[in-house]
């Protein structure tokens, strides 16, 4: 093994990353469009997706703008069944967004899309060097777990 900084392994390792990234993205570009979703929606449904519901507060942290103008966001999503908003019942002044069915019906196509693309990439791979590409990402798992979760602390 090459004597490199660590510096210089991490940037090998995004660069493979980002390889790796633009051979799943092509997966399904029909999913990828989904019909009349603004870029600010589908960041919100993604969030929503991989988390779980959330506080209208995180909504508007995350795709950094005011509360109000997450609002708007959220209300046009709800007029059309993209997501359903709740009244936190601990606390009635806090919304909780979540994806209503259509919206969960929705992001699924595309997560599903891209597992099959992994999967597909992975039946490539011999089996020894295949055990290799699942330690790796326990040992990413791993390190994910230990940085903490933003959403918990909003």
């Amino acid at each position: 093994m090459t004597n490199i900084s660590k510096e210089e392994l991490v940037e090998q390792t995004l660069q493979l990353t980002d390889r790796v990234a633009r051979e799943l993205l092509p997966i399904a570009p029909k999913e990828m469009l989904l019909p009349d979703v603004t870029m600010a929606q589908l960041k919100i449904m993604l969030v929503l997706f991989l988390g779980g519901p959330a506080r209208m507060g995180f909504l508007a942290n995350e795709l950094g703008v005011s509360l109000a103008t997450a609002t708007g966001i959220v209300d046009r999503m709800v007029e059309r069944d993209i997501l359903v908003r709740e009244d936190d019942p601990e606390d009635r002044r806090v919304v909780i967004c979540r994806l209503s069915e259509k919206g969960q019906e929705m992001l699924s196509g595309l997560w599903q899309s891209a597992r099959n693309r992994t999967r597909e990439l992975l039946t490539e791979i011999p089996d020894t060097e295949l055990s290799l590409v699942n330690e790796a990402l326990e040992i990413l798992s791993r390190a994910g777990k230990t940085t903490g979760d933003s959403r918990e602390q909003s």
